[in-house]
C-alpha cells in the first residue's frame, strides 16, 4: 500500500478551491450535484482509511482479541509510519463515528418534531399552522409537504407566497435534504470537506431560487419574498430542514436573482478555470477511491494470508 494509503486523507484538502469555482460557475443544479457527490466519496474514502489504519494500530495492542499474525512486520510493513499512525487513527476513527452518528440522530430527531407538529392534521402537500411566529420549510417523506406558518404568510403579498410555495416544492423534488445531509455527514468525517458543506448550503438554496422563479416567471418576485421572510425570521426553527430563509448568504441570492438566469450546461468546458476545477474534483474523487480500494484488497489479502487456519 505505502504512502498511497494517505491519499484520501489527504485529498479533501482540494474542497476549497473547487468549492469556491462550482457556486460562482457553475449551474446551482450542478454545483449542487458535483459538490455533494465528491464530499460523499471522498468521506467514505477517508474512513475506510482510517479504517485501514486502525485494524494495524489495533493488532499491535497488547491483550487484543485479533489474530496474532495481524501483527507481523508484513502486516505492519504495509503501512508507512505503523506505529504512530495505526494508534493515532483509532481514537480518530472513534471521534468520526461519533459524531456522523450524533449529526444523523439531530437530523432525525428535526424531522420527528416536525411531523409530530402536524399530527391530526390533513395530509395536503401544503401545510398552514396558525402559528405567528414567521416560518416556512421543506418537510420530505414519502409524501413531502410544504410547511408554512400564519405568521410569515402574513408579511407576503399573494406573488409573494406563491414564490416561497414554489421554493419550498422545488427542495421537495430535488430531494435536496438528501444532498444537504451527505455533504453534513462528509463534514463531520473530514473537516476538510467544510467548505463542500458550505457551498452546496448555498447551491441548494440558490437551485430552489432558480426553479421558483421559473415557475411563477419573475425573477424579482423570487428575491423580493426571500428578502422579506429573511426579514421576519432571521433563525429558522427548522434549521435541519431545507427552508426559504434556512441557508445561505440572502444578499448574495437575492443579487443571483437580480442578474439573468444561469446557463443550464451540464458539465463546463474542460480548458476553462472552472471546467479544470470540475475535472480536478472527478480526479481526485476517482484516485482517493482507487487507492482506498487499493489498499483495503491489499491488507484484507496480507490479513488473510496471515490469519492462521
Amino acid at each position: 500500500m505505502g504512502v498511497f494509503v494517505f491519499l484520501p486523507l489527504v485529498l479533501p484538502l482540494t474542497a476549497w478551491p473547487i468549492a469556491r469555482l462550482a457556486e460562482q460557475h457553475l449551474h446551482p443544479r450542478t454545483a449542487t450535484r458535483l459538490l455533494s457527490a465528491v464530499a460523499g466519496i471522498l468521506a467514505v474514502c477517508s474512513t475506510l482509511c482510517l479504517g485501514l489504519l486502525m485494524i494495524v494500530g489495533t493488532a499491535q495492542l497488547p491483550g487484543n482479541p485479533l489474530p496474532d499474525g495481524w501483527s507481523d512486520p508484513e502486516v505492519r510493513a504495509a503501512v508507512p509510519y505503523d506505529e504512530v499512525a495505526g494508534r493515532a487513527a483509532i481514537p480518530v476513527l472513534l471521534g468520526v463515528v461519533t459524531s456522523c452518528g450524533w449529526a444523523a440522530w439531530r437530523q432525525l430527531r428535526a424531522r420527528r418534531r416536525a411531523v409530530g407538529a402536524l399530527a391530526g392534521l390533513p395530509t395536503r402537500p401544503v401545510t398552514v399552522l396558525p402559528d405567528p411566529t414567521p416560518y416556512a420549510y421543506a418537510l420530505p417523506g414519502r409524501r413531502g409537504r410544504v410547511v408554512a406558518s400564519t405568521g410569515m404568510l402574513a408579511g407576503l403579498n399573494s406573488a409573494e407566497r406563491r414564490a416561497l410555495f414554489a421554493h419550498e416544492r422545488a427542495h421537495l423534488a430535488g430531494r435536496h435534504h438528501r444532498h444537504l445531509l451527505t455533504v453534513h455527514l462528509a463534514a463531520r468525517a473530514n473537516p476538510f470537506l467544510r467548505p463542500l458543506r458550505t457551498a452546496v448550503t448555498y447551491t441548494a438554496e440558490r437551485w430552489a431560487d432558480e426553479e421558483a422563479a421559473a415557475v411563477i416567471g419573475s425573477r424579482r418576485t423570487v428575491a423580493r419574498a426571500i428578502g422579506k421572510a429573511a426579514l421576519m425570521a432571521p433563525v429558522t426553527p427548522a434549521a435541519l430542514l431545507p427552508s426559504l430563509t434556512g441557508a445561505g448568504p440572502v444578499p448574495r441570492r437575492v443579487a443571483a436573482l437580480m442578474r439573468p438566469a444561469p446557463m443550464g450546461r451540464a458539465w463546463p468546458p474542460a480548458f476553462t478555470t472552472v471546467g479544470l476545477a470540475a475535472w480536478g474534483a472527478a480526479a481526485g474523487t476517482t484516485v482517493s477511491a482507487l487507492a482506498s480500494a487499493n489498499s483495503a484488497v491489499t491488507l484484507f489479502l496480507i490479513l488473510h494470508a496471515a490469519t492462521p487456519m
